[in-house]
């Protein structure tokens, strides 16, 4: 059996798709970057440890998945981290960032069994459009950015700001589904079961 460390309706939905059966559980950690940690040491961070609480949580399983997804504008001693936004304005500094730009959108997967913790990083270049002040101000009024990192979901209607991307969509969304798919058959487990 495997177990999905995360609520987020966007990972279950395409877990799903995998055909594999799972259970979901909430696990709670300190998702603050730490001092000079880089963009893809911090989301590998973050995903080892959602796997490795929920497998101290849960008790007897096969095996655990955690997953993260963050948002990278710039790059070297440039990179910054786009985090989930804390009220209108920060979401609209972060619009701005992003605006006719490209950025990287990057998703760790964990999968941690008895054997030890597998984890692999899959990175998306996500090029917006120009977005105007009434965009922004009608984005916010939809609730949809508030508690997502960067500000936006691609899969809703987010989508509309995307003038392009170079990677994988549903590691964008939350989950790389190909990549998912490989790790969790490299320890045994079925997908497309019916």
């Amino acid at each position: 059996m495997l177990l999905l460390a995360s609520q987020s309706p966007r990972r279950k939905a395409l877990l799903s798709q995998l055909g594999v059966k799972f259970t979901t559980l909430n696990v709670d950690i300190n998702e603050t970057q730490l001092a000079n940690e880089d963009s893809n040491s911090y989301v590998v961070r973050l995903a080892i440890e959602k796997a490795q609480q929920g497998w101290l949580q849960y008790g007897q399983i096969d095996a655990v998945l955690g997953a993260d997804t963050i948002v990278v504008v710039g790059s070297g001693s440039e990179e910054q981290v786009l985090g989930k936004p804390e009220s209108f304005e920060h979401a609209r500094q972060m619009w701005l960032q992003l605006s006719n730009t490209q950025h990287r959108v990057m998703t760790a997967v964990a999968l941690k069994t008895a054997d030890g913790t597998d984890h692999l990083v899959v990175k998306t270049e996500v090029r917006f459009k120009l977005l105007t002040e009434a965009e922004m101000q009608w984005y916010w009024q939809t609730g949809e950015p508030q508690d997502k990192a960067g500000a936006y979901g691609i899969q809703g209607f987010a989508g509309n700001f995307v003038k392009h991307i170079n990677g994988s969509y549903s590691a964008v969304v939350g989950l790389p589904l190909y990549e998912t798919s490989e790790l969790i058959k490299q320890v045994g487990i079925k997908l497309y079961e019916c």
